[in-house]
């Protein structure tokens, strides 16, 4: 077993030895966590079931338990992609060197604190374990890897063979096949020609994207990726919309964004629609003819969706007057559809009286952006996340046909919207990937280019290191990203793994994308350099799709359901 500090030397060990260890390590992983799980059980049930107001009382706790069972998922899913490599005769030093470095962090945080953020890490203790629970950890695998894993030669090294392999996309073999990688060379060679020159000017002059990138993008299927073919779209896997996201994210989170509204409005319509409803919208959708927007949150309301108060009230004719307010409603203004959540049971208090509409309205312009009657709106200036402009929205008396309620039945909007949280959550993880990887591309260069002390910032190991957990901890986020994909792919309940995979996601983001601004030092701060755009995009990916916070409860109630 390696001493403290010292590294596992893989150029003189067996390969089987290092997937070996990490393999042994995953057991002792997993009795904790049972162990977890049980005694936050304990803490949150009363009467033998699980309490909601407990589960509130014992928040930290929860969502502690919601991170462990994160990281139990994304070494899980590292050592599958690991064994594929190898089954695959790929799996080469760069890939050895991520695997160890993300078993060797992961089981450290596992056994001495996850960082939630910044802020706030969580423990086992939090979790009701004591001392004698937690020395499952200390199989010999699990201790050589936290010994010898994630150590500065290691990390020194993995930046090395990343600066002689500058020209690959990725950091490390993906795992995808090659079918999904030309995709992903497709659209990287897009966004390097056509997005990065310009993002950053979108950004500073908080422009809207040119409606000619949108109408690029129809004609590369973004839009129809995996709508069916029979109804006009590519009928492709949730693991090319990530790759496509990724990509499209990686040159500007805007661009990246734009398929999502596409993608929710159609699994909306595929999962609740009427065979009408499907033949009429999804070939628009997928040719970009029709560009939809989310219509769900309201002032006061977040995440609380089940409390909205915009009213949909049938007329003498089957049709809609819909009356109320809406908030951070992205790309509002030039959209014809809005997928519409109101409430058409005035007698209800809760998620049970909501329904979904395709609410159709005229596209805007600058001079006028809402020029539908019933409707106005006003523009929310944000930080970060422009090119599509979020807005709030008023109603008043605004028409919606009959025709138009999806499903054609009241009272089943709350149900239907669940039905797309898997897709969408799966996609906003994709973008997170995307943004993170944008920040390791800038604080990448700027590290090799700028010179202090009569060298390159990058020799400096503080630099380095931060460089190779950002690769690191992109790969752990891809993979549990991947593996949420090819389950919804394979018709399986995911909304767990989606959720992990958002939840991660986002933090690996914002980490990149502040560490890229250390990086940047002084510069960073500055608007006209990149990074500072980098970091504004990744804050919000901790907010939106479900914040980070009930992100952790839903996660939380399903693993002790």
């Amino acid at each position: 077993m390696p001493h403290d500090g010292q590294d596992l030397n893989l150029g003189d060990a067996l390969l089987a030895d290092l997937l070996s260890l990490t393999r042994q390590s995953l057991d002792p992983v997993e009795t904790v966590f049972e162990t977890a799980r049980a005694r936050v059980r304990e803490m949150v049930s009363a009467d033998g079931r699980v309490s909601g107001t407990l589960v509130e009382a014992h928040q930290t706790a929860a969502h502690g338990l919601a991170w462990l069972a994160t990281y139990r998922e994304s070494l899980r899913q590292m050592q599958a992609w690991a064994e594929r490599l190898e089954a695959e005769g790929t799996f080469g030093e760069v890939e050895q060197l991520i695997h160890q470095i993300a078993f060797g962090e992961y089981l450290w945080q596992i056994y001495g604190g996850i960082q939630m953020n910044q802020g706030e890490v969580v423990r086992l203790q939090d979790m009701g374990l004591a001392q004698e629970d937690m020395r499952a950890l200390m199989s010999d695998a699990v201790m050589t890897l936290t010994r010898g894993g994630n150590t500065q030669a290691a990390r020194s090294r993995l930046v090395e063979l990343m600066q002689e392999r500058a020209a690959e996309i990725t950091v490390g073999r993906s795992g995808l096949d090659d079918e999904l990688e030309m995709i992903r060379e497709q659209f990287r060679r897009y966004a390097v020609d056509r997005i990065e020159p310009h993002a950053h000017e979108w950004h500073l002059k908080d422009e809207l994207i040119p409606l000619e990138v949108i109408e690029e993008l129809a004609e590369m299927g973004v839009f129809g990726l995996t709508i069916p073919e029979n109804l006009g779209g590519l009928g492709m896997s949730k693991a090319s919309m990530c790759v496509v996201s990724e990509e499209l994210s990686r040159g500007y989170i805007g661009v990246g964004s734009l398929g999502t509204r596409s993608e929710i409005a159609a699994e909306l319509i595929l999962a609740g629609g009427t065979d009408e409803q499907k033949e009429k919208w999804l070939p628009q959708l997928a040719s970009g003819e029709v560009l939809p927007t989310a219509v769900f949150t309201e002032p006061n309301t977040g995440s609380d969706l089940g409390s909205l108060r915009t009213r949909a009230v049938k007329d003498e004719n089957g049709d809609y007057k819909v009356t109320g307010n809406k908030t951070w409603i992205t790309h509002a203004a030039r959209t014809h559809v809005m997928t519409l959540l109101a409430r058409t049971d005035p007698s209800s208090d809760d998620y049970k009286g909501l329904s979904m509409f395709l609410a159709e309205k005229t596209p805007g312009d600058d001079a006028n952006p809402f020029p539908t009657e019933g409707m106005t709106g006003g523009e929310i200036e944000v930080l970060g996340y422009r090119g599509m402009k979020e807005y709030e929205l008023g109603f008043d008396g605004f028409h919606v046909k009959g025709e138009n309620l999806l499903g054609g039945e009241e009272g089943k909007g709350f149900k239907q919207l669940m039905e797309t949280f898997e897709s969408a959550r799966i996609q906003t993880a994709a973008r997170a990937i995307g943004v993170a990887q944008s920040a390791l591309d800038v604080g990448m260069r700027y590290a090799q280019d700028r010179k202090q002390f009569g060298k390159s910032l990058i020799a400096f190991p503080r630099v380095s290191g931060k460089l190779a957990m950002m690769a690191v901890e992109i790969m752990v986020a891809r993979q549990l990203t991947y593996y949420s994909a090819w389950e919804k792919d394979h018709g399986r309940r995911c909304d767990l793994e989606a959720g992990m995979a958002k939840l991660l996601g986002a933090r690996v983001a914002w980490s990149a994308a502040d560490n890229a601004l250390q990086i940047h030092g002084g510069n960073g701060f500055a608007l006209e350099y990149t990074v500072s755009r980098i970091l504004c995009d990744a804050r919000i990916l901790n907010i939106f799709e479900g914040a980070a916070e009930i992100q952790a409860q839903v996660i939380a109630r399903r693993l002790m359901a």
